[in-house]
Order: C-alpha cells, then sequence, then structure tokens
C-alpha cells in the first residue's frame, strides 16, 4: 500500500461518499436527520473549502434535500425531544444558505435556534444532553450545539449567542475536569441523582476518548466563529490549551494513538481506539494552525495522524480503504443501565468505518497536509 494513498483525505472522502449514498453495511448511515451524518458532510464541506470543487456542495445538498422541506421544517426532527445531537446535522445549513440563498435553509437554522432558545438547563445554565437525560450535561453535546451557535452569532451579529456558547465551553469545562490530570470526564450530573454520578463531584467515573474528543474539536470549531474582541475568546483558547497538554501526556509513546479510557491507559483491556484519536489530532492540527495552541500541539497531532495511518488503516483487495478499531458507541444512564464503568466502555462493540471516525479522520488529514505544506509543525 502506497502511504500517499492511504493519507489522501480527499482519495477517503470520495470513496466514502460512494458507500455512504450506497448504504454499505458498516458504514453506519442513518435515515433520519441524525448527528452522524452532520459529522461526515461536515468532513466533506472542509473538502470543499480546500479544494472548491462543487461535487462536495452538491452531495451534501443531495443529503440535506432529503429533510429540509420547502418550509424550513426539517423531516423526522423533532424540536420537543430537546436533544443537543439534533443540532449537529443543522451545521451544513450554513453552507446552503450561503451557496444558494434559498430561505429554506435559514428557516431550517431559525427552527433549530427556537429548539435551543427553549432548551432545559441545569440551574447553572448549562444545555440538558437530551430531555430524557435530565440535569446532565454530556461533552458530547458540547461538539453539537456549541459550534452551531457561535456560528449563528456570526451570521446574525447578535452575539449572545457567542456568549452562550462560551458559556457551555467553560461550564462543562469546569465541571468534569479533574484537577490532577486536566483530562474531562464524560459526563456531569447537575442533580446528583444517578448512579454513575460521583457524590461530591456529580462526574461520571472515567475519561472516554471520543467524549474529550467530541469537546476539543466543539472548542476549535466554536473559536473559529468568535470575533476577536470577544471577551471569552481568550478565556477559550486557554482552556483550549490546557486541554493539549493533558492529551500530550497521556498520548502513547510507541505509537501517537490514545486510548479508548484515557485515565486508566495501562490497565488490561483498554485498547487505542480510533475516533478519538483521529478527533484529537484534527483539533490539534486546527488549533495550531488558527493560531489558538502554542508548543508542541502540532506535533502531538502529526503523531496521532500518522499512529492512524500505520496502525489502524487497511486496504482491501478491491482498493477499499478502511478505518479499523473504532468504539461503535458509549453513553450513559439509559436503559439498560449505562454505569460508565471501565469495565462498559471496553465491553461496547469495536468496529470498522465508523461514522464518528472516519468523518474527524478526514477532517485531520486536511489539516495535517495544510499545515505541513506551511511548515506550521516545525515551528
Amino acid at each position: 500500500m502506497e502511504a500517499n494513498r492511504l493519507s489522501d483525505p480527499l482519495l477517503w472522502a470520495g470513496q466514502f461518499m460512494d458507500r455512504y449514498r450506497q448504504a454499505e453495511p458498516g458504514f453506519n448511515l442513518t435515515r433520519r436527520w441524525h448527528y452522524e451524518n452532520g459529522c461526515f458532510l461536515r468532513a466533506l464541506e472542509a473538502c470543499y473549502q480546500q479544494t472548491g470543487q462543487a461535487r462536495y456542495v452538491d452531495y451534501i445538498r443531495s443529503i440535506m434535500d432529503l429533510y429540509v422541506q420547502e418550509d424550513g421544517s426539517i423531516r423526522t426532527y423533532v424540536l420537543e425531544d430537546y436533544n443537543l445531537d439534533q443540532i449537529n446535522q443543522g451545521k451544513l445549513l450554513f453552507l446552503l444558505l450561503e451557496k444558494t440563498g434559498e430561505a429554506k435553509f435559514l428557516q431550517a437554522i431559525e427552527l433549530l435556534m427556537t429548539q435551543l432558545k427553549g432548551h432545559p438547563r441545569t440551574e447553572e445554565g448549562g444545555f440538558w444532553h437530551k430531555k430524557v437525560y435530565p440535569f446532565q450535561m454530556w461533552l458530547d453535546g458540547l461538539y453539537m450545539a456549541s459550534p452551531f451557535m457561535a456560528q449563528y452569532g456570526k451570521l446574525t451579529g447578535e452575539r449572545i449567542w457567542f456568549d452562550t456558547a462560551a458559556e457551555q465551553l467553560i461550564l462543562v469545562e469546569r465541571k468534569t475536569r479533574d484537577p490532577k490530570s486536566g483530562l474531562l470526564h464524560h459526563g456531569w450530573d447537575a442533580a446528583g441523582e444517578q448512579g454513575w454520578a460521583d457524590p461530591h463531584t456529580g462526574r461520571s467515573p472515567h475519561v472516554w476518548s471520543r467524549a474529550m474528543g467530541w469537546y476539543a474539536m466543539a472548542l476549535v470549531d466554536s473559536l473559529e466563529h468568535f470575533p476577536v474582541d470577544h471577551p471569552k475568546r481568550g478565556l477559550l483558547a486557554g482552556l483550549m490549551e490546557r486541554l493539549a497538554g493533558a492529551l500530550d501526556r497521556v498520548q502513547d509513546t510507541r505509537t501517537g494513538l490514545w486510548p479508548q479510557v484515557l485515565d486508566q491507559p495501562d490497565r488490561e483491556g483498554n485498547y487505542l481506539e480510533s475516533s478519538g484519536t483521529a478527533m484529537f489530532a484534527y483539533a490539534l492540527a486546527k488549533g495550531k494552525r488558527l493560531g489558538y495552541l502554542s508548543g508542541g500541539a502540532g506535533e502531538t497531532a502529526r503523531k496521532g495522524y500518522e499512529g492512524l495511518l500505520r496502525h489502524m488503516v487497511k486496504e482491501d483487495e478491491d482498493g477499499q480503504l478502511h478505518l479499523t478499531q473504532c468504539n461503535a458507541v458509549a453513553g450513559l444512564g439509559g436503559t439498560p443501565y449505562r454505569d460508565g464503568s471501565f469495565e462498559y466502555y471496553i465491553g461496547e462493540p469495536i468496529i470498522q468505518d465508523d461514522a464518528k471516525a472516519v468523518s474527524p479522520f478526514i477532517l485531520a488529514g486536511l489539516e495535517i497536509a495544510v499545515n505541513s505544506s506551511t511548515k506550521e509543525l516545525q515551528r
């Protein structure tokens, strides 16, 4: 296998565009408005931004038009679910509004903002992850909603949405961060009602790699839209710097990858995992490019990305590329009850070609390529 072929993010994007449309088993195509659709389409948006090729926008529109109706309503979306995951696919509405000027895309943006304006919150103002998970903030939700709010603020000039995005990012970091390691636990229960919640801190027991990956991407994707004079912009950049340091300390020195459970790196049963690694590589490389990160963050990102290429990528006999060692899913509470234990996280299925791993892998490849061409990683 040729290294330059394996590391070509546009080749990955092209192959998975075809496989996604065909609903190939294993690639988790969903047939409803869903955050995984948003993950993959965001990667294609980045491909468009780097290449200017209209085929990416055309593809994004072909998927989005399956859901967004002429009156701006969204097929299969239910506002009253108050589910932050449902915001993520809406990020593509901004691109389509810019490219087409069609009213339905603005109306759909406003529909999702109606959810966020009335979204249930903790006493300190944190968005519940979902209505069915009351008083709980999960790191996952920060990626789903905060960049959307920041982009809406940029579109409309309503600075309150920058304020709200910053408040969410700052609050959840404060509530989930371990003061010794700097790592962020998966969730926080403000009410202290959940069996997984520490009785003193409300934090879930462990640090799940992809949860921290969601948060790292939330920070860098939100900051990208913030005005330079926003009073919380510097603080958010500082949180990203602290997060980068914590991640650097737990990166596997041999492979450059990160384990499924970050606070138990050497525990038997733990394994090196693709989605979290791809998210960290993307967020750190982008943070370096945009100037939010100093020091060796770019090198840490490069090691992570190259680790994926060496250890997690394979090519089949038909020339199709695959990303292996992807944690399929993880959550907290619910039925059957997910207790957030180490055994729970390592016991969830491991699959290949999951959208939550392939998408940030494509994003990371684009960022690594840009950083390498401008020698940012060597600074």
